[in-house]
């Protein structure tokens, strides 16, 4: 077993590091200086990489928001955990503000479980499991949150749909555009900011409390429309995006000095990483970059799947290391946070994610597959250096026709197709070391094509073989369930009158 480093004295048992999570919305690959972006406009997390350790081959769990945050606190594949749809093949859902469905009672959620080892946990930003009370995150494990159950879509006229909810704790606060601005024009919102502080406020809290905690801070300001508050407004040789991404770097650095202004940033684990590749179809002034890979968010190409991946814990985990290459994955902080707060996995459901410390503070390789899942469908899985492609899809003819295009100037003629293109029987294979960006498949009829296929079928069956999927969560729409009359719309006047319940099955275009 695994000798934890922090175990060091008989006090320790009872002191498990501090967690924070700091989870970026729709940030690619290539927007850090660290992995080559030209203008180098992130110092601090380009600081925090070379004090820390860099993941090259890390993956989120889905190309979309809601299901890879949902993976990421319960450690299951979003076809386990019911965030997915089954009204159509292979269709990327998530949760709008109609979305009838959430996160199911029966998961459990990081923070339920760090409960045990006596963790105070907040969320800092979007939850979007769900925005009906009983997907409410404090009736799932935290017990603080400042933030919005849904994307900063808007302004909506609070007749046909209403602008969208922010939360402190159990209770609405205001709404965006109305109590948050943002100015759609200029992009100028202070919503970064207010986020930092209330990050900065719960760590002073809490190691005055002396108790450990976990903080996920699910900021959103390079989700498309961008924000940045006036200060960083029109600073980046990027445009606003940049502007946004330049704030959060900012940010980033302000939280990582106030953890060593306490004196505890050796006893804090610190993981950045991002909730899927960069949105193309934003792009540029919308939107961020994947470097040298494939299209961009809402594929199972490697643009909306391999993210930016940061791990950082002075005194710890030794300085300006890259982890071997080791193949890591959104649903691994739920597996890595437990054992770093001494606990166990629940051994009662399949847990996808695997505890990364060994790779982390040993060096020691962990070989696993990854899954590339879109909706209900196992569209792509990599096995070593190899990844091979059952199913492809970018979006359909009609969809590009109307300008929507997840690879902008990327066609790679037979794998970024408009029809769902079948490949189960002779899988499309890669290799991703000579060929990160996806654009020679290897021969059908090379020795290399066939070794390669015959370890990763093996994988394939048996993931399918033990594959239960979950109830979907995303299949049922209603426009009576939106945020009309969120908890605490009373105290503010602000409560809006639902129109009849109608519910229907959503339509997923992609």
């Amino acid at each position: 077993p695994l000798c934890l480093c922090w175990a060091l004295g008989p006090a320790a048992a009872s002191a498990p590091p501090n967690l924070l999570l700091l989870l970026m919305d729709d940030m690619g690959w290539g927007d850090l200086g660290v992995f080559g972006e030209p203008s180098k406009e992130t110092p601090n997390l380009d600081q925090m990489a070379s004090e820390g350790m860099l993941f090259l081959d890390f993956y989120t769990a889905n190309p979309l928001c809601s299901p890879s945050r949902a993976a990421l606190l319960t450690g299951r594949l979003p076809v386990r955990n019911g965030f997915y749809t089954t009204n159509a093949h292979a269709r990327n859902a998530y949760t709008p503000q109609d979305i009838v469905g959430g996160i199911p009672d029966s998961e459990l959620l990081l923070p339920e479980l760090l409960k045990k080892a006596g963790y105070v946990s907040k969320i800092i930003g979007k939850w979007h499991l769900g925005h009906r009370p009983q997907f409410h995150p404090l009736k799932h494990g935290f017990d603080e949150w400042f933030g919005s159950p849904n994307c900063h879509f808007g302004p909506f006229d609070n007749r046909a749909l209403p602008n969208i909810p922010v939360y402190r704790d159990w209770e609405m606060i205001g709404r965006y555009y109305e109590d948050f601005k943002i100015d759609l024009k200029t992009g100028e919102a202070n919503l970064t900011q207010i986020y930092l502080q209330e990050a900065l406020d719960f760590i002073s809290k809490q190691q005055a409390s002396q108790k450990p905690f976990f903080l996920y801070w699910a900021i959103d300001a390079t989700h498309a429309p961008v924000y940045a508050s006036k200060h960083f407004l029109g600073t980046s040789q990027r445009g606003l995006y940049g502007d946004a991404v330049r704030e959060i770097d900012d940010s980033i650095g302000k939280i990582l000095k106030h953890l060593q202004k306490l004196g505890i940033s050796e006893n804090t684990f610190v993981f950045f990483t991002s909730d899927n590749g960069a949105a193309l179809i934003s792009a540029p002034k919308q939107g961020g970059s994947n470097g040298r890979f494939l299209c961009g968010k809402q594929t199972t190409f490697e643009g909306g799947m391999r993210e930016p991946a940061i791990a950082w814990w002075p005194g710890q985990i030794p300085a300006g290391g890259v982890t071997l290459h080791q193949l890591g994955n959104v649903m691994d902080l739920f597996t890595t946070s437990l054992s770093l707060a001494g606990l166990q996995p629940p051994s009662d459901r399949q847990i996808d994610g695997i505890d990364l410390l060994p790779a982390i503070l040993q060096g020691k390789l962990i070989d696993r597959p990854i899954f590339y899942y879109r909706g209900n469908e196992m569209m792509a899985v990599r096995v070593g250096l190899y990844k091979a492609h059952y199913w492809t899809w970018s979006n359909s003819w009609e969809e590009y026709s109307k300008g929507i295009d997840f690879c902008p100037g990327q066609n790679v003629s037979g794998v970024t197709t408009h029809t769902q293109e079948e490949h189960t029987t002779l899988p499309l294979l890669f290799h991703l070391g000579r060929d990160p960006g996806e654009k020679y498949p290897l021969s059908f009829a090379s020795d290399e094509y066939q070794r390669a296929m015959g370890r990763i079928s093996a994988v394939v069956q048996q993931h399918k073989e033990t594959m239960v999927p979950g109830v979907p969560q995303l299949n049922v729409c209603d426009k009576a369930v939106m945020n009309w009359s969120p908890p605490g719309c009373e105290k503010l006047g602000k409560c809006l009158k639902p129109p009849k319940s109608d519910p229907k099955k959503c339509f997923w275009p992609h």
